[in-house]
């Protein structure tokens, strides 16, 4: 009963199994009609979808670059009046490539948290005592902003301005929360008195 395996598959490899006449033939046939089938066109549109990919990159980069100066005499007495009736003002953007990108992100999440308010004739009067106080924190921002041309950075100033900024989005959402409170207490306030 026992039988060695080795010898087993010894006499299996010796055997040898024979094609039917013309496989090979076919095989290569249907190879070559499966792979002309599907060569040629998704390359091409791989192609116009890179290149319409590259196009609007380099549209792109051209509009987020500084505008050009004009060049000329007309350009020199321009930038020679300006420079005259306004001192070059410094905002805290200016002062360092990091407080720029604080700024900005302070700014554009203000901006945004602004622009997503619902206000409406139930909420008006706490949304006006909300938008009076953001109101006085952004005119402490632009008095922040002349001490820092008067006297020069410190960090009082720089610290008080992004402390400023911070203020000013916490007091957004802050308000943002309250309205949705009022909106559910108004909806389950009119779902108790419909039961």
């Amino acid at each position: 009963m026992s039988q060695d395996l080795r010898e087993l598959f010894k006499s299996e490899r010796s055997r040898e199994y024979p094609m039917p006449e013309g496989h090979e033939a076919r095989f290569e046939a249907r190879l070559e009609q499966a792979f002309r089938q599907k060569t040629g066109r998704p390359f091409f549109w791989l192609g116009i979808a890179a290149s319409v990919v590259a196009l609007l990159g380099m549209a792109f980069w051209f509009f987020q670059k500084d505008p050009v100066l004009p060049v000329g005499e007309d350009a020199l007495v321009e930038e020679q009046s300006d420079t005259i009736s306004s001192p070059a003002t410094l905002s805290l953007g200016d002062l360092s490539p990091d407080l720029r990108k604080l700024e900005e992100y302070y700014t554009a999440s203000i901006n945004l948290e602004l622009a997503s308010l619902n206000i409406s004739d139930e909420n008006r009067e706490m949304a006006d005592n909300f938008i009076s106080r953001l109101s006085e924190l952004n005119s402490e921002y632009e008095q922040l902003n002349e001490e820092l041309n008067e006297i020069g950075p410190n960090e009082q100033t720089i610290t008080a301005m992004i402390k400023n900024l911070q203020y000013r989005l916490q007091l957004l959402l802050k308000l943002k929360e309250k309205l949705n409170e009022l909106k559910s207490s108004k909806n389950e306030t009119v779902q108790a008195s419909s039961i």
